[in-house]
């Protein structure tokens, strides 16, 4: 079957030459052959992701077209206002598969609002709100090596696509033959038939003014005089990122120059990713010669961001997400009841994941914290029930432990841009009374205790992989370990069973252990890994961390 595919598509008439070239290349070798046509890349939820290159299982325009006309038939199904929002950042070819899609959707007689340069994820879900689009497009692969692209759907909400919308769209796919089924036209006869606009200056200064709109204390950057090194990690942040910061008063900003503009080879980290130090090491250097208070590292669709604080002997050092998503809660929950903007039964929502000391902090500030499952869309599902009964306000944050933060409801993803600015924000306020943002996090360890929170990934790559990860899922629902590291496992929580949840059904298992330790084992959504996130809590760091290291050592045999 998939020696028939590579034949189908070696005699096709290729558009792209360098596809044409790889096909060529692999005559011959069946395993390279195998790889890329024995299965499709799947559309869901997170849409599509894979290695950029020729065959059904790569990123290339033939597989975004069959993808978009997909999405066409779908959307030509909705009533509203036929009309489809798309973004790309910077990586390799994602201008070029932002521009085929936009050729299908008008094809199938669908209007389209184009961004005319890249702009992140949140910019996407803004406009697809703005302009009451039934359908937003986001060409990225998020923080995947650069061999990699991607492509994300958003429902007309501004968030990423439910269950059902994708697995029709699936279905429409599936029936679209990847090299001639989609309906296409050239760019130029799009806008020249007014089917394809960019996207109007009018709602990108309307996403900055819903952005600055949330400042917890307006001004407070203008005298605070902090220096600061930011890095985009040569994505999309860098424009709105540098605005925003600028806007509210931060003018002494050094950008990592190796890493200020697109580049979607990511020439600099093989990650770009501000979880990971690698990332991050060329900003930190800056920071240690320019003597900067803080260090901002935003991902190249500018949804996350990563920071490194100064110390008081002057060393930096890198916070995690989970501490971040701690810190912001903390800020804007003491800001907005000291400014009397505190809404009424405010709420706030984080995965389940993400570090239980959040629950401690909302409860002491009377804030409900809800708890959902691991994909920021979950997050925005609880705006929308929010919003469903006129009540978006009250949503005060949400955040998730890999550095995605958000704080109101103008969008329904994660937003790395009001991420910097708040940060930056809590960096000025805590200077203004003389303490800094290492200091309110020490205090904040003090009074709830020291948790800490880590994530080990074990990567299963090629075509066995994701069997593997199934198998090894399987084996733990079976064969449940009653101890992990020599604590007992006092209580086994299965989300594949949402009668127990009450939350939708995912495939997760989570370990409560003797002594208020906890452990979640998680396959990922878009990579060949399983994670494993350990929420351990001591009298100090050091014993945190020993129960960790014991917790961690012991799963490694049950997950090899």
């Amino acid at each position: 079957m998939y020696m028939d595919d590579y034949k189908r598509w070696m005699e096709a008439d290729l558009e792209d030459a360098a596809l044409k070239s790889e096909l060529e290349s692999i005559s011959g070798n069946e395993e390279e052959i195998k790889e890329r046509f024995a299965v499709a890349l799947k559309f869901g939820t997170a849409g599509l992701r894979g290695i950029l290159g020729a065959g059904s299982n790569r990123m290339n325009i033939y597989v975004v077209r069959q993808a978009t006309q997909g999405l066409a038939n779908w959307v030509k199904t909705q009533s509203g206002s036929q009309l489809v929002a798309i973004s790309y950042d910077s990586r390799i070819n994602s201008d070029v598969f932002a521009k085929t899609a936009a050729c299908v959707l008008a094809a199938n007689g669908i209007r389209v609002r184009i961004y005319d340069a890249l702009m992140p994820v949140p910019a996407l879900s803004f406009a697809t709100r703005y302009y009451e689009a039934n359908a937003g497009i986001m060409i990225t692969a998020s923080h995947n090596p650069a061999k990699y692209n991607g492509y994300k759907a958003y429902g007309p909400d501004g968030c990423q696509m439910t269950d059902e919308a994708a697995n029709v769209v699936y279905a429409e796919i599936q029936k679209t033959d990847i090299l001639d089924g989609a309906k296409t036209i050239s760019f130029e006869e799009g806008m020249k038939a007014g089917l394809i606009e960019y996207v109007g200056e009018d709602c990108i200064e309307a996403l900055y003014a819903a952005i600055k709109a949330r400042s917890v204390r307006p001004g407070i950057c203008k005298s605070a005089g902090l220096k600061l090194v930011y890095s985009p990690l040569n994505g999309s942040g860098l424009v709105p990122v540098t605005r925003i910061l600028k806007d509210i008063g931060i003018d002494d900003i050094t950008i990592v120059p190796e890493q200020q503009y697109p580049d979607g080879n990511f020439p600099t980290c093989p990650y770009p990713n501000p979880e990971i130090f690698e990332a991050l090491r060329l900003g930190l250097e800056l920071a240690e010669k320019t003597g900067a208070d803080l260090m901002l590292a935003t991902d190249p669709d500018a949804d996350r961001v990563g920071i490194a604080i100064k110390c008081p002997d002057g060393t930096y050092e890198l916070v995690s997400g989970n501490e971040v998503g701690v810190l912001l809660l903390d800020y804007i929950c003491a800001g907005r009841i000291e400014n009397g903007t505190m809404p009424k039964n405010a709420v706030a929502v984080k995965s389940i994941v993400s570090t239980r000391l959040a629950d401690a902090v909302a409860k002491d500030y009377g804030v409900e914290m809800r708890n959902v499952l691991t994909g920021f869309k979950w997050i925005g599902d609880q705006i929308a029930r929010l919003e469903a009964v006129g009540e978006e306000d009250r949503f005060l944050f949400g955040f998730e432990e890999s550095y995605g933060y958000l704080a109101g409801p103008y969008v329904r993803d994660k937003d790395a841009v009001i991420g910097s600015m708040l940060i930056c924000e809590m960096a000025a306020y805590y200077r203004s009374i003389g303490s800094s943002i290492k200091q309110r996090l020490e205090e904040i360890y003090a009074k709830y205790g020291r948790y800490l929170n880590k994530v080990d990934s074990f990567e299963f790559p090629g075509l066995s992989g994701m069997d593997k990860m199934t198998g090894i899922m399987e084996q733990l629902r079976k064969n449940p370990p009653a101890e992990i590291g020599g604590y007992a496992v006092t209580k086994v929580t299965d989300y594949q069973k949402p009668e127990e949840t009450g939350l939708p059904a995912a495939n997760i298992l989570v370990y409560a252990l003797e002594g208020g330790a906890e452990v979640i084992v998680r396959p990922s959504g878009t990579e060949p890994k399983i994670k494993t996130y350990f929420t351990t809590l001591g009298k100090d760091l050091k014993e945190a961390q020993a129960q960790k290291d014991a917790l961690s050592e012991a799963l490694k045999p049950m997950l090899a």
